[in-house]
């Protein structure tokens, strides 16, 4: 499926060992790209997250949660919803209890219209959850600013552990089964500075390749890009 260009954006999710799938979006503007990450080159996997439970990751979460999300730019909070998006809110939740997010990027962060991240900074732990796809849920909320939904591909139930976050009205993504999760309810500010200098991701941009960080992981990310924002450390609090 080909990408839009101009006012089109894309919402990418990719598969290792596999070329990249983009599914098109038409958003409302085109607005640019425009902080400091850190760098780690990531390290070891822990034996949890490099072979998932699968029944463990698939029991019910709570009905909602907060997750104080720790970044290079200050912390933001995530109220998660799970009446919003069942399915969604359980990887979510079991994705934070494992500590899948920490010390990971976010990779692709295009002002007026989201910052996405859910890529892990080890290989085998991306390798590990690539199957592990979850089934859509209905479209409850609209994707509004602040709100969080999971990245797919272009085909259905393929939600695994890429989220963004709505910088803007994106409320035309209902329409393509992106179902937020939750919201932002403290420290959009932190969010909004993140690091845009990269643009899109390549090929279509100057930005980091999802398929190279799926399979070199932060080695890739740190070398060649080293301004991008990290997620310190993702948790779940009263």
């Amino acid at each position: 499926m080909s990408l839009k260009s101009g006012p089109g954006r894309t919402l990418v999710r990719a598969s290792v060992g596999v070329a990249l799938v983009v599914l098109s979006v038409a958003c409302k503007t085109d607005a640019g790209g425009g902080g400091a990450g850190g760098a780690s080159t990531g390290g070891g996997a822990n034996s949890a997250l490099a072979n998932p439970d699968k029944n463990a990751i698939a029991t019910p979460a709570p009905d909602s949660f907060k997750v104080a999300v720790e970044t290079t730019k200050g912390t933001f909070t995530i109220l998660a919803h799970r009446d919003w998006a069942p399915r969604g809110v359980d990887r979510f939740y079991h994705l934070v209890q494992l500590g899948f997010f920490d010390d990971t990027r976010f990779f692709r962060v295009l002002q007026g219209f989201m910052a996405q991240f859910g890529l892990n900074g080890d290989p085998r732990v991306n390798t590990a959850w690539e199957s592990l796809n979850i089934q859509d849920d209905s479209v409850k909320k609209s994707n509004k600013r602040g709100t969080v939904t999971f990245a797919k591909m272009d085909q259905p139930n393929t939600r695994s552990t890429q989220l963004f976050i709505n910088y803007a009205d994106n409320s035309n993504l209902d329409a393509m089964a992106f179902a937020p999760i939750g919201e932002v309810v403290d420290g959009m500010t932190v969010v909004d500075s993140l690091y845009a200098g990269y643009g899109e991701g390549a090929p279509y941009g100057a930005g980091p390749d999802q398929g190279k960080i799926a399979t070199e992981g932060n080695a890739y990310l740190t070398q060649s890009f080293p301004k991008l924002d990290v997620i310190r450390r993702a948790r779940i609090v009263p």
